[in-house]
């Protein structure tokens, strides 16, 4: 049977639209995205309490802040590259003042793919990330999207969630238990251990399957919260493996690959290997073939592995 596909932002519209149902004080807002990003679900529901703010993401995210003071929990949604445009916003009105505010960027990474490098954001966890107070997450499916929307919603505090365009498989279902800051782990091994986000927890996996053929048993686990890491975890693997890869769809610099690296560099120092773009944007292109050309797809993840396992012995 084929495996059921669905796109993050799909999860996102859909339990925005649930939660809309039953908490009153939830507000959605969009920078004329709303059929991208998925919140126009939210919208031809709740059309009183949706704000079309056009092209204008400083003042999607100043009105999301007077919303949060009112007592509204607002989701305010564009694309990951364009919420860049209102950061200096998101600085000093909502993250300096701890703001409840609910970030979301869609259309992230080069799996955005035809749009291009102008499109593709690969930076923004690093930005968001550097902000005191804001917790940033990435699910690895649409299930996972439902539930952090609706954590968001118990939440106090700002945050940034990032969405994609293109569908991945479904490897959640409805029993999931999302809990912000704990990371997930998907599969068990002695190896090696791979810390993903997103898209390349979808890839990591099938690079352990390949791995499994070369007798390399590696762990596999669900990044989804970058902020605040689940440091716990992340040195508790390094301890057992002392080989740890890093996998994501994003700048090396700064994203989940930084954030597990300044946390090892002061707890448990080991051989470490950071997957993702090499510090270069990407070009336009199919998704799969731009994981391929950049190293992100589960070929080369396992090769990468495998190059570190042997350095390791």
């Amino acid at each position: 049977m084929e495996t059921q596909k669905a796109a993050t932002r799909d999860g996102y519209g859909k339990a925005l639209l649930e939660l809309g149902k039953i908490n009153p004080n939830v507000v959605a807002l969009d920078a004329d995205l709303s059929d991208s990003t998925r919140s126009e679900y939210f919208a031809k529901q709740f059309p009183e309490r949706f704000f079309s703010m056009g092209i204008a993401e400083q003042d999607m995210i100043g009105a999301a802040a007077g919303l949060a003071f009112s007592g509204k929990i607002p989701y305010a949604s564009t694309f990951a590259v364009f919420s860049e445009r209102a950061y200096e916003f998101v600085r000093n009105v909502v993250s300096r003042n701890k703001l409840n505010v609910k970030i979301t960027g869609s259309h992230a990474g080069i799996f955005t793919g035809e749009d291009g490098k102008s499109a593709q954001a690969i930076e923004d966890i690093a930005a968001y990330r550097a902000l005191p107070n804001m917790v940033v997450l990435q699910p690895c499916d649409s299930v996972e999207a439902e539930k952090m929307v609706f954590a968001l919603a118990q939440y106090k505090g700002p945050s940034y969630m990032r969405m994609h365009r293109n569908p991945v498989p479904v490897i959640h279902n409805s029993n999931y238990k999302f809990e912000i800051g704990k990371g997930e782990i998907l599969k068990q091994g002695k190896d090696a251990v791979i810390f993903a986000t997103g898209t390349l927890v979808h890839e990591s996996l099938k690079a352990a399957e390949i791995l499994e053929s070369e007798r390399i048993k590696v762990y596999v686990v669900n990044i989804h919260t970058i902020k605040p890491l689940d440091a716990d975890l992340v040195i508790d693997l390094a301890k057992k493996t002392n080989c740890v890869i890093t996998a994501e769809d994003h700048n090396i610099i700064g994203g989940l690959g930084g954030a597990v690296a300044e946390t090892l560099s002061e707890n448990y120092p080991c051989i470490m290997k950071r997957i993702g773009l090499q510090d270069k944007y990407a070009e336009s292109g199919k998704p799969d073939e731009l994981y391929k050309k950049y190293g992100l797809d589960s070929s080369s993840i396992a090769e990468e592995v495998m190059k570190f396992v042997s350095k390791k012995k």
